[in-house]
């Protein structure tokens, strides 16, 4: 079964900037035609938070969480088959695992909800 994989992630100051990308694990699978979500698990934390969600094409909506709004930006590029994260203003609570994980068409707020979950990226925010 197809999986999305998550990279970009890094060390970074805070007030820094981080994109990251999430690709299928099957280079045919066409990204546009899947709603994506970002996730983030914290350090200690078992929950998956939602920080952002981007429908399928043809809907174009998305979804940011209130704790990232306008610092964090979800979007596609199409021509790389890719989702990409694009974090600026990165504050210490932004570190955390990132994943990224699909729904279906339309995005869900609920882990749950999503699937074809893979590898994660690490994304540390420290002075």
């Amino acid at each position: 079964q197809p999986q999305f994989l998550a990279s970009g992630g890094g060390l970074v100051q805070p007030g820094g900037s981080l994109t990251l990308s999430c690709v299928a694990s099957v280079s045919r699978l066409n990204l546009e035609n899947f709603a994506i979500g970002w996730f983030r698990q914290a350090p200690g934390r078992e929950r998956l938070e939602l920080v952002a969600c981007i429908s399928q094409s043809g809907g174009g909506s998305t979804y940011h969480a209130d704790s990232v709004l306008g610092r964090f930006t979800i979007s596609r590029d199409n021509a790389k088959n890719t989702v990409n994260l694009q974090m600026n203003s990165l504050k210490s609570e932004d570190t955390a695992v990132y994943y990224c994980a699909t729904s279906g068409a339309t995005c869900y707020s609920d882990a749950e909800d999503f699937g074809s979950w893979g590898q994660g990226t690490q994304v540390t925010v420290s002075s």
